[in-house]
């Protein structure tokens, strides 16, 4: 029988973020030698955005949307070290004006996800997690093109401290991660900030998340509420009056959702995701609300080995 922790871990594979496919927020670690492959398809759409604090429309724009599909991976190497991959395809359009929109493969992500610590505390169990992952830009696409660019083009270093506490089938997880980024080289020699750099690099703020999870979790169903809050670091600065955003603005957003997985009962090796999530604060960020949903393959890659021997 198919081990629920392996399952569990397939839907908790999401994107959203950012922009980034990566949410390795999940408090569940696959088996050795199991691997868990799939694919979201996620829409992100916003009209009003925040100038700073000050909240307004885009009609120059109208609402910019943002489509993506993102091939995922998790592979166990022990029961305590998991490896994580994600690529995604992105494509951004808006609905009025006269500015096109970007398409392509944004960022490779890789993680190594460890737990050493699972031990019952009271009537529940309680698990510690510590993360580490990296994302490079794949593809040549242009940066310097907010809010239509796919992505930032700044290869970033994560470190996430994550842990769980689960009662019978209902669970509480809490992580905190700094995100690191590297300088990014954009096609112009000057760019105005807070001040005029004379000068194509430029100085990436760092940021902090802090995620909250509440849910349920069973064999087949997964149900979970999420607050998720993204906080630039030193370094960053508000968007000019009027003016087109910048990728070293600071962007903070709060934001809430609800993710939902079902493994079918006759494949228990198949599980369908689906999700939103609503931005309801933020500075310099699109107010989006964003939908998704994928499918996800469940792999004993030690059984196929064993088989292939006989």
């Amino acid at each position: 029988m198919i081990k629920l922790k392996n399952i569990v871990v397939c839907w908790l594979l999401l994107s959203a973020f950012l922009t980034k496919a990566q949410t390795d927020t999940d408090a569940i670690m696959m088996g050795k030698h199991s691997l868990c492959i799939g694919s979201i398809y996620q829409y992100s759409g916003w009209k009003q955005y925040w100038e700073g604090s000050y909240k307004r429309d885009n009609l120059n724009m109208g609402t910019i949307s943002t489509k993506s599909i993102t091939v995922m991976g998790n592979y166990g190497v022990s029961d305590k070290i998991n490896l994580l991959l994600s690529l995604p395809y992105i494509q951004t359009e808006p609905r009025a004006g006269t500015m096109a929109g970007q398409k392509g493969i944004q960022d490779a992500a890789i993680s190594l996800k460890y737990m050493p610590l699972e031990k019952p505390i009271g009537t529940g169990t309680l698990s510690l997690y510590v993360l580490a992952g990296i994302t490079v830009p794949v593809s040549n696409y242009t940066a310097d093109y907010l809010p239509l660019s796919i992505g930032m083009q700044s290869k970033t270093a994560l470190i996430r401290l994550m842990t769980d506490y689960q009662i019978g089938k209902w669970f509480t997880t809490i992580s905190g991660t700094y995100i690191k980024r590297a300088n990014v080289t954009i096609d112009r020699n000057a760019y105005l900030t807070d001040e005029i750099h004379y000068t194509n690099k430029v100085d990436m703020p760092d940021a902090v998340s802090v995620n909250l999870r509440l849910g349920y979790r069973s064999t087949r169903l997964i149900a979970e509420a999420v607050l998720d809050n993204r906080v630039t670091q030193s370094g960053g600065f508000d968007i000019t009056k009027n003016n087109m955003p910048f990728i070293s603005n600071t962007m903070n957003a709060l934001k809430y959702g609800i993710n939902t997985k079902y493994t079918f009962k006759k494949i228990p090796e198949l599980a369908v995701v689906s999700g939103c999530n609503f931005i309801i604060a933020g500075r310099n960020v699109g107010q989006s609300n964003t939908f998704y949903c994928g499918l996800f393959y469940l792999l004993n890659l030690k059984k196929t080995q064993q088989q292939d021997e006989k």
